[in-house]
């Protein structure tokens, strides 16, 4: 249910989007909905997992649904679009937690071998909350109001809230609370929160909001970039219990995992985001029919899931699932290209089974792989780090897409104002193309050609830089080793205990690494 609530939230609002940015009557709201989200989710999965090593992880999940309940209040009673970004951010910061939790408890209650078959479920609830989303969303703003997007989580978190606390039974360390706060690594956790917020906000505001040689541009990316290679000096050689160990790190293979989760969550978020607008610009359809065109793509990417686990833990083969992946993904994203600008159903119900098939075969086997190349207790940091390469990858994948987009309706203005004159022709420009996707069908029939041609030229530029994205994770797979995966479960240290344990497995590696640098200083 937890990972339910908080994949709904995801796609939920994609086809909803236009309506709310009317709303508000803010070109900027498209975007900005999906980034609060995505942009406060994306920087937390490391901390919410070292407060579940060291207050236990049932307590710290509960704490997560209901902060998500009070964003999801936030989102639903705005009255402004500034209160509902600050609610959007409420709500993303714990379900960046959420998602990361759960698979966390998966990994401490099996083994890696077995993990393939619980994460396979866990991956068919989340396809199934990314497929009823846009269904949902598209219903409840044609049939009520947007605001009915959030309005739906409450009694669902409510539900979540009470199914966690009596029935999810784990252990739970009394640690005290001043002696936890002096466990975290803060000056870890401010560095990378301030690095990650100020690099994504770089990549948001360039050539969006600012031009991308703008100073304030510049500033967020150049600052992002510096206050994250302070992060990584002080995990590698300060921290005593790093949020973010570097040796997990410190080798070609885990590194190699990362990479691919951030292309695949890329490619992910760009397929969501942009399949909805791709229904409702190009083939005119309602918010509710968007949500429907798009049932192939999920249907398909959850059987991947499914099919991919299952092989997993059969085989213990996950390299093959990763290079399947990624070519059937390639296939696909380049039959993307292809999509008609017309409603040629053949082709866009094709097109997307085998696009869902690649990206669903790459959701598990990668964390998986990167589980067992580590130690059991090493389990809750590797697996937040993964989600949070994934949630940083879902913010770029909207970040580029949109900017992609925008950048090719602006080189098309000149087009626009001939044929429609300047004051139509601006309602469709770089900036304002995704919020006034509505305003197409007040266009006259001639009008509304034009117009949908040229969103269907822009949009197939983002499915080009899907596939380079496909394409550098097909190649990073080559650095994955295999691993044969252990078929028995070993108890996870929780608490002080465990962060003790923890210290000690990072003390050795620091010593080890010294000793290593010294030998080589003396030859």
């Amino acid at each position: 249910m937890a990972v339910f609530l908080a994949a709904l939230d995801i796609t939920i609002v994609t086809t909803a989007l236009p309506t709310i940015a009317d709303h508000f009557q803010s070109t900027s709201a498209f975007t900005w909905v999906g980034s609060a989200f995505m942009l406060s989710g994306a920087v937390v999965a490391p901390i919410w997992a070292k407060l579940s090593d060291i207050w236990g992880r049932k307590s710290i999940l509960l704490v997560a649904v209901a902060i998500f309940f009070l964003g999801s209040t936030l989102c639903a009673t705005a009255v402004s679009l500034p209160m509902l970004l600050i609610g959007r951010v409420t709500q993303g910061v714990p379900a960046g937690g959420i998602v990361s939790l759960v698979n966390i408890v998966v990994g401490d209650l099996f083994s890696p071998r077995e993990r393939g078959k619980y994460y396979a479920i866990t991956g068919v609830v989340w396809s199934i909350a990314n497929t009823l989303g846009p269904l949902i969303g598209g219903g409840l703003t044609e049939g009520a109001s947007w605001r009915w997007c959030f309005y739906i989580n409450l009694p669902i978190s409510g539900a979540t809230f009470i199914v966690i606390a009596y029935m999810l039974k784990l252990e739970t360390p009394h640690t005290p609370m001043i002696s936890g706060l002096k466990a975290i690594d803060w000056a870890g956790t401010i560095t990378l929160v301030g690095g990650l917020l100020m690099f994504l906000l770089g990549l948001e505001f360039g050539g969006t909001s600012h031009p991308w040689s703008s100073a304030t541009v510049i500033c967020l990316l150049v600052f992002g970039l510096a206050v994250l290679a302070a992060f990584i000096t002080i995990e590698w050689h300060f921290a005593r219990n790093p949020i973010v160990p570097a040796h997990l790190y410190a080798n070609v293979h885990n590194l190699a995992i990362l990479v691919i989760g951030l292309v695949h969550g890329a490619v992910v978020t760009e397929n969501t985001y942009f399949l909805p607008l791709y229904c409702q610009s190009v083939l005119g359809a309602s918010p509710l029919l968007s949500g429907v065109l798009i049932l192939p793509f999920a249907l398909t990417m959850s059987t991947g899931q499914v099919a991919a686990n299952n092989y997993v833990k059969k085989k213990g083969r996950y390299l093959d699932c990763i290079y399947f992946g990624f070519s059937v993904m390639i296939l696909g994203l380049g039959l993307f290209y292809n999509l008609p600008d017309s409603r040629m159903w053949p082709k866009i119900i094709i097109y997307q089974l085998i696009t869902g098939l690649g990206i669903g075969c790459l959701f598990q086997p990668p964390l998986i792989a990167l589980q067992g190349n580590l130690s059991a207790q090493d389990n809750a940091t590797a697996t937040s780090s993964f989600f949070l390469v994934r949630a940083v990858a879902n913010a770029i994948g909207v970040v580029i897409g949109s900017a992609t987009f925008a950048n090719k309706m602006d080189a098309q203005q000149g087009t626009l104002v001939k044929l429609l004159g300047a004051s139509t022709a601006q309602l469709f420009s770089g900036a304002s193309a995704q919020a006034n996707v509505l305003k197409i069908g007040t266009l006259s029939s001639s009008q509304r050609s034009i117009v949908r041609q040229v969103y269907w030229m822009a949009i197939r530029n983002i499915w080009v830089v899907a596939v380079c994205f496909a394409a550098v994770g097909i190649l990073f797979g080559l650095l994955i080793r295999h691993n044969d995966l252990e078929t028995t479960h070993v108890e996870v240290k929780m608490g002080l205990a465990g962060e003790e344990a923890r210290r000690k497995i990072l003390m050795e590696w620091r010593a080890g690494r010294q000793q290593n640098a010294t030998e080589v200083t003396a030859v």
